[in-house]
């Protein structure tokens, strides 16, 4: 079996260290074979015909599942040419009329955003010049009243500013996205933020747009926007918040941010592309469903370590916190059994978290599987200089390459965790840009979907959370 698989087109996931002695061995992946064979073909039919095996909406009915074809524009797809153009335009004019725009989205309409929005504004972005675009924010991602204080002192700061250097009101767009409409976190943030800018009209000059399911027409943020003219973007059916940072609620962001969005859904299409069949030398999302799956049902790692080697992807980390958690933490199968499946997905980052949980990676419980990511093209940017050579002690970090230290530092985690055979593997990106990000998008979605399939569970459903929204609801009514 392979154990690494290299595109030419700059993503590489090495799995050696997944496997040998007290891990998992060839025969295991061997005997999974029947199975893995009808995880392909469960994918498959999903591409082909957008339809999961016994998966059912929350309501009870068929639902579809169309997060495979957003990477292919065109009219069987959520994604249509004439919506690329859409968000194109409207980013272009959000850039050129708004100082600030306030995102009012949770979970899955928060998290791919935020994904984009972190990578995006970096100064390592590959190819991405320092445009002028307003100041963004992210709000309704918890009912948090302090983050909301926050976000108000820096709007209020920003208008008079505004209004003393330019003479002229601060323009802010609110965008509240939601399927419903009526999510409380989103829509908490939303009409808190919208009556305050309007109380204060000699401050701001406040607009909106709407990201909602259009097919609702009488729902509240329809409503809205038909009262109020506000451009309005649709949440589309067959794509999960979970799945659907390709789309608009992840999209959006990425319009406002000038990315180019085309690009990012080459990059998926790629990567789609080649996780075909059921060949793991070829398929490395396949590849490393099986060996995930295999690591927790047989081996007991059932904690997932998501451990980017780079600041800019702890919200990619947080993103696929909830891809595989929501995904995968199932208490049924689907044929109806008891199964209790899941894996428990922790964030890490660099060296930071080498210095606080790699002591428990190392020497603590047998029960977790460690997935390193690292950028290469961060190397060779920044050297360090010894302005102190009396320190003798210094001078080993003379002419350091903080990324190759970065590199050095990850290969070590590696190497320690494989010498006491502690599961991990990882993923090489050669850069950072709209391409790469949605190979890596499609990739760990992919992945999810596959073990899915393995596991006989519904990645797509999440009825564990429905108890919850009906106690809160109940309780928010007799406040």
């Amino acid at each position: 079996m392979q154990e690494t698989i290299v595109f030419s087109k700059g993503f590489s996931y090495h799995a050696a260290n997944m496997l040998g002695e007290g891990r998992i061995s060839p025969e295991e992946v061997e005997a999974l074979a029947p199975r893995i064979r009808q995880a392909a073909a469960g994918v498959e039919k999903i591409r082909k015909e957008g339809w999961a095996k016994n998966h059912l909406s929350k309501d009870g009915n068929p639902e579809p599942i169309f997060f495979p074809r957003l990477p292919y524009p065109g009219s069987d797809s959520p994604n249509t040419p004439e919506l690329l153009r859409k968000l194109v335009d409207w980013g272009a004019k959000t850039r050129a009329e708004e100082d600030a725009v306030v995102f009012c989205g949770v979970g899955g309409s928060y998290l791919g955003g935020k994904v984009l929005y972190d990578c995006c504004t970096s100064g390592y972005w590959a190819g991405q010049t320092a445009a002028s675009r307003p100041e963004i924010f992210f709000a309704g991602n918890n009912v948090d009243p302090e983050d909301a204080e926050g976000i108000r002192i820096r709007l209020e700061a920003m208008a008079r500013a505004c209004r003393e250097k330019q003479g002229r009101r601060l323009r802010v767009l609110l965008v509240p996205i939601s399927k419903s409409g009526t999510t409380l976190e989103p829509t908490a943030a939303f009409l808190y933020f919208y009556g305050l800018l309007q109380d204060q009209g000699d401050l701001f000059q406040v607009d909106g747009t709407v990201v909602t399911d259009e097919r609702m027409e009488q729902g509240p943020l329809n409503r809205l926007a038909r009262k109020h003219g506000w451009p309005m973007f649709d949440v589309p059916n067959g794509v999960g918040g979970r799945f659907s940072v390709l789309s608009t609620p992840g999209m959006i962001v990425g319009a406002v941010l000038g990315m180019d969005l085309p690009e990012l859904l080459r990059g998926a299409r790629e990567m789609d592309q080649a996780c075909r069949g059921d060949r793991l030398d070829t398929n490395p999302a396949l590849l490393n469903a099986v060996l995930k799956f295999l690591g927790a049902r047989d081996h007991g790692a059932v904690t997932e370590v998501f451990m980017p080697y780079a600041m800019r992807l702890k919200a990619l980390g947080e993103w696929y916190v909830q891809l595989l958690a929501e995904s995968l933490g199932k208490r049924k199968d689907r044929e109806g059994n008891t199964v209790f499946y899941g894996r428990t997905p922790v964030v890490a980052i660099g060296t930071t978290d080498m210095h606080a949980q790699t002591q428990l990676h190392q020497d603590g419980r047998r029960d977790k599987a460690v997935q390193f990511l690292f950028i290469d093209s961060w190397k060779g940017r920044v050297k360090i200089r010894n302005s102190f050579p009396e320190i003798g002690e210094y001078a080993k970090y003379a002419g350091l390459d903080m990324g190759r230290a970065l590199e050095v530092a990850m290969e070590a985690n590696e190497e320690a965790l494989a010498s006491d055979r502690r599961m991990n593997a990882l993923i090489r990106l050669s850069e950072l840009n709209e391409y790469s990000l949605g190979q890596l998008f499609f990739f760990l979605m992919l992945s999810i979907a596959y073990e899915g399939e393995l596991a006989d569970v519904d990645a797509y459903d999440q009825p564990g959370v429905e108890i919850y929204k009906r106690l809160m609801g109940e309780k928010l009514k007799k406040r």
